[in-house]
């Protein structure tokens, strides 16, 4: 018999088989996209945490993955630590970055905190070109970033990093589907649908939400240590206001659930290379399919569905003598 559970995970299991297989059919160029795509669902999935579940309307996410990026780009270039080791310790800096910035102003809510979280991103990209304390280099950003090593094999053709990155992104997908249906999600939703509700069933909501910020922003950070790894230079130009934008569209796009922002990430980060033949309307015609999309679906392409909870056995049975008695 055909259970849920099990069509999911076939679906996850061709997916991560057709991932696997796509490098072998695709010339290097495409490699590339697809790399570039893997860093775009990475950060989707991330900002999914803080946008998609906890429902908080964040558009700095380009801050933390900045905020990783550089963390990563100082440390191997100053110190020489091996970018593998530097994966969680960007993801701890980004992490507690959010946490102070989340704190004075997490009681925000919908627009006046999507305004303060694009000022954010904007702080944070005019201290990197200011270089602040002499650590950022400036306009002109970080250069020499050392490629990852992996028992002594390094890491530099497009085609390593693509199966890096997207190892990265199936770890995620597994890890977030199970914090999803652990009690830490169930709360987000509560949150998301009702913050006020759930308050008064006992949920901490600030806590959870500034827990949301954090856990979005280390894998955005982790996410930075990637990408600095793949280009071994770095600058201000690269983590702008624009980038928020487009994460920010793929999981509104997608609706909020994983495979919608996954599906929503390809969308967002791919289809504009399919159009690059029409470079100069190639922006205008992703712009226009998106507001086609959200007037004909406005929830998003593959939008969460209602959690489903059945009682013990026990407590049926307390149930159906209640509604027994009552009727």
């Amino acid at each position: 018999m055909i259970t849920k559970k099990n069509a999911y995970l076939f679906i996850f299991g061709a997916f991560i088989l057709f991932m696997g297989i796509l490098p072998t059919v695709l010339n290097n160029y495409w490699i590339a996209v697809f790399v570039s795509v893997g860093l775009g669902t990475l950060l989707s999935l991330s900002l999914n945490i803080i946008l998609g579940q906890a429902g908080i309307f964040h558009m700095g996410h380009a801050a933390f993955y900045a905020i990783g990026a550089y963390t990563t780009a100082i440390l191997n270039t100053r110190y020489g630590i091996p970018i593998f080791y530097l994966i969680p310790i960007s993801g701890i800096i980004s992490a507690i970055f959010a946490y102070f910035v989340a704190r004075p102003i997490i009681h925000l809510r919908g627009d006046y905190l999507l305004m303060v979280t694009i000022g954010i991103v904007e702080i944070v990209r005019i201290a990197l070109v200011n270089d602040i304390g002499g650590l950022t280099g400036g306009a002109n950003g970080l250069f020499g970033i050392s490629r990852p090593e992996f028992f002594g094999i390094k890491i530099k053709k497009d085609i390593q990093f693509y199966y890096l990155i997207w190892f990265f992104v199936i770890a995620t997908i597994i890890l977030f589907h199970w914090l999803n249906n652990s009690r830490f999600g169930r709360a987000l939703s509560c949150i998301k649908q009702d913050d006020i509700a759930a308050e008064g069933c006992g949920i901490n909501v600030a806590h959870y939400k500034t827990a949301a910020f954090m856990l979005g922003a280390f894998w955005a950070g982790m996410a930075g240590t990637l990408f600095a790894a793949k280009m071994t230079i770095i600058s201000p130009g690269s983590f702008t206001f624009w980038d928020s934008v487009l994460l920010f569209a793929a999981v509104i796009l997608g609706g909020g659930s994983q495979a919608g922002v996954i599906l929503g990430a390809f969308l967002v980060f791919g289809l504009p290379e399919i159009f690059r033949g029409f470079a100069e309307a190639r922006m205008l015609i992703f712009g226009l399919a998106l507001m086609i999309m959200m007037v004909i679906r406005p929830q998003g392409i593959l939008p969460p569905r209602p959690k489903k909870y059945t009682l013990s056995p026990f407590w049926q049975e307390k149930v159906q003598k209640l509604l027994a008695k009552d009727a």
